[in-house]
């Protein structure tokens, strides 16, 4: 070979000796690795033949780049998970085992972001910034790291925060038929978070684009998108990517709790993730169970709400609140998936749609609905009040049926009929208006004092509107005593010109 094409490359003895200390280390040995083979695909699902040594939750890679997910091993075959697939994916690629388990970048860099299950953005902007990644699947935090739920999470919403409050580390169900309102109470609750120093998840499986698009632009709107991180698995993307969608959103939300931060997560709805997961299940050929869902159906929930808690001081103190949303069909919460999740969570808030037809928005059943953590994650002075308010609304609903036979009732009762649809009224609340604990206060203080039993109509909602703004600019505050509060409100009516009859 001529002198002018062999390299210019020094002697091994005139190198630099930290060059060649590999190969003073260097043993020549036998090394094997498993290489599979791609034997079928379809419906974003892969069969892989050869791989034996291959886990549970293990990434696959095969010839072209593309990379699968291992869900169920067979005695032949294993069954993975598309994650990503590439236009040079056909069956016969040979496939690799890759030791990795699937993880997402957590941190604030996902802080306003739109994001698909594996952290990949969809808003068209660049890759969130992260330090930090987390897996999917993790154990629940011990029970010797937990807290006691003790603290409030406000979620504006006034049946809500005086009747079924919700306490920051709970897991409360949103229960209801479709079109009844339930992700409109969600958004509500995430845009109730503003200047509260909490963080939010809002995890949308299997929606369509429209209700994503619209679902990003009022949180916008609102202001709260730069404390909300959204994950999105649409309608049209694989069973795969659905069913991963909640743990993404969950490891999201543990890193910042970890941090010591409070998080509120949404996940809209369980019900697809099931129906998802179903699909998974059929897909890779496992044994149906009721309903023909597998029957992990109810392990698969309970370890990702599991995850949701308050952590002790110990650890941070951080919280992590979920507000699950699951849909019913007719009103029939003794279904199959409604069932299992109302047993898994602390509580449910349930939307009646025979209420919604009839214009009672927020359409919140009280009669159905309940908070296991009750008045323990309550602020104080609301509960006081709300304990009175409480024992009306429910007298009147027991009493109100007696009205449908048109007999005639005593006076007494009469009164209490006319007074609990008067409260009616009062919890009447328009979407994206979610109140300040002051304001809460200052509506409890008028009805229980009877301050606006006289109005009806309009001149209610006006004088409640008013005395709503007089509260959120500036009242006597939560820590002032009940006298003065009644004398604040009592005042101000006087003022203008609301005050009652003598």
């Amino acid at each position: 070979m001529p002198t002018e094409f062999l390299p210019d490359v020094p002697p091994i003895e005139s190198a630099d000796p930290k060059s060649v200390r590999w190969l003073d280390d260097y043993r020549p040995q036998l090394r094997i690795s498993e290489v599979g083979k791609l034997a079928a695909i379809g419906d974003g699902i892969a069969w892989v033949e050869g791989l034996p040594s291959a886990a549970m939750d293990e990434i696959l890679r095969f010839g072209d780049g593309s990379e699968a997910l291992v869900f169920h091993l067979g005695s032949k075959r294993i069954g993975a998970i598309l994650l990503s697939q590439k236009e040079g994916l056909f069956a016969g690629l040979s496939a690799h085992l890759t030791g990795r388990r699937l993880d997402i970048g957590v941190g604030d860099g996902f802080l306003g972001r739109v994001v698909d299950p594996l952290g990949r953005p969809l808003d068209g902007a660049p890759a969130p910034m992260s330090i930090r990644r987390r897996r999917l699947e993790a154990a629940s935090p011990p029970i010797t790291a937990r807290d006691f739920v003790e603290r409030p999470l406000l979620s504006g919403n006034k049946m809500v925060d005086t009747m079924i409050p919700i306490g920051k580390g709970q897991r409360q169900l949103i229960i209801g038929d479709a079109g009844t309102g339930k992700s409109s109470l969600a958004v509500d609750t995430i845009i109730a978070q503003k200047n509260r120093n909490v963080l939010c998840v809002y995890v949308l499986i299997s929606q369509k684009r429209s209700a994503v698009v619209a679902t990003i632009e009022t949180l916008r709107q609102a202001g709260v998108l730069d404390i909300t991180c959204i994950v999105v698995a649409e309608a049209t993307t694989t069973p795969g990517l659905k069913f991963l969608a909640p743990f993404a959103g969950c490891a999201l939300a543990e890193e910042w709790m970890g941090a010591g931060r409070d998080v509120l997560v949404v996940y809209d709805d369980l019900t697809t993730h099931a129906r998802a997961y179903r699909e998974l299940s059929l897909l890779l050929r496992r044994p149906p169970g009721r309903e023909a869902y597998p029957g992990d159906i109810f392990y698969l929930h309970s370890r990702l709400l599991e995850r949701s808690t308050c952590l002790s001081a110990r650890y941070g103190g951080g919280s992590m609140t979920a507000l699950p949303i699951v849909e019913t069909e007719q009103g029939e919460i003794s279904a199959y998936i409604p069932t299992n999740l109302i047993s898994i969570t602390d509580g449910q808030i349930y939307l009646d749609p025979a209420l919604y037809a009839r214009g009672f928005l927020p359409a919140i059943d009280i009669t159905r609905s309940v908070s296991r953590i009750g008045g323990k994650a309550q602020v104080p002075a609301i509960k006081a009040e709300a304990g009175r308010m409480k024992l009306d609304f429910l007298q009147f609903l027991e009493l109100e049926v007696f009205t449908r036979f048109g007999s005639r009732l005593e006076a007494s009762v009469e009164a209490k009929i006319k007074r609990g649809r008067l409260l009616r009224e009062f919890l009447k609340q328009d979407r994206l208006a979610p109140l300040s604990p002051e304001q809460q206060m200052a509506w409890l203080v008028a009805y229980n004092e009877g301050f606006l039993d006289h109005l009806v109509g309009t001149a209610l909602q006006s004088s409640l509107a008013e005395l709503l703004r007089w509260a959120l600019a500036g009242g006597p505050g939560l820590a002032a005593p009940r006298e003065d509060w009644r004398d604040a409100v009592s005042g101000l009516l006087r003022e203008k010109g609301h005050e009652p009859p003598a």
